[in-house]
């Protein structure tokens, strides 16, 4: 049975993990899943990541949006973001690979998105559980998110991670931050996104619906040591640093790139 979402475009973002690419796209056909257009958006990928894209190309279709040098995430968000045409876009990066009860969940979401004008995002995956939820259906949870709220990680109510969301999503919240590196590049758009009110949905089984699959080709981006380190005195320094430091960036922070 195919799973047809024709207002829904597939947009992959994507750089030097082609074998994840494809084992995505494949993925996807052996679900049966099928979209209004399926867009990649690659970030200055080296040659042979390019060609072997190009070549998926002859047996899958989808459109190439290429850049002649890397750029950064955010640039590549913008640059895929814009070419949607659909009113919805399904975001995955590319080393990730639903399981095979997604285009159900999807069409639940969907479904939710198109009655409920006030939704913005509906997230399917995640590293942790968003701290502050209330019931909204069998499947999914709304997230909540209070100023007041002990728990630094309500922050986090946007992700990079997989999700649906309106295709209208850069008007309401702005460009991704083209300047600085990727995680800062997400930690802003989740401050922009709590400024400009978003509201959305979080999946209740997080990581039953993806996999991460980062064992194929490991992860691009290089991160600190003050984020690998997981000391108890560190981490709770962390805490209290990422508490003052986010309810400062959501009431005071300014966007220039807007």
């Amino acid at each position: 049975m195919k799973h047809v979402f024709d207002n829904v475009t597939l947009l992959i973002t994507n750089y030097n993990r082609s074998l994840s690419l494809e084992n995505l796209l494949k993925t996807f056909q052996k679900i049966d899943c099928c979209f209004g257009a399926v867009i990649v958006t690659d970030d200055g990928s080296q040659s042979n990541h390019v060609d072997h894209i190009k070549k998926l190309q002859q047996t899958i279709p989808f459109q190439l949006l290429t850049s002649p040098q890397n750029r950064g995430a955010g640039y590549n968000m913008n640059k895929g973001q814009r070419a949607v045409k659909t009113p919805y876009t399904l975001f995955v990066e590319d080393d990730f690979e639903p399981s095979a009860q997604f285009p159900l969940i999807l069409r639940e979401a969907l479904d939710q998105l198109e009655n409920q004008s006030d939704l913005d995002i509906v997230r399917f995956y995640a590293y942790f559980q968003y701290p502050y939820l209330k019931p909204f259906s069998t499947n999914f949870s709304e997230m909540v998110f209070s100023p007041l709220a002990t728990d630094y990680r309500k922050v986090h109510y946007y992700s990079d991670h997989p999700h649906l969301r309106r295709s209208s999503f850069l008007d309401k919240f702005g460009m991704f931050d083209e300047t600085v590196s990727p995680d800062q590049t997400e930690y802003r758009m989740c401050i922009s996104f709590l400024q400009n009110k978003g509201k959305g949905l979080f999946y209740n089984d997080y990581n039953g619906l993806f996999f991460h699959n980062n064992l194929l080709e490991g992860s691009t981006i290089q991160r600190s040591g003050w984020r690998k380190n997981t000391g108890p005195a560190l981490k709770f320094l962390q805490s209290i640093y990422r508490q003052v430091k986010h309810n400062y960036d959501i009431h005071f922070m300014k966007f220039s790139f807007n």
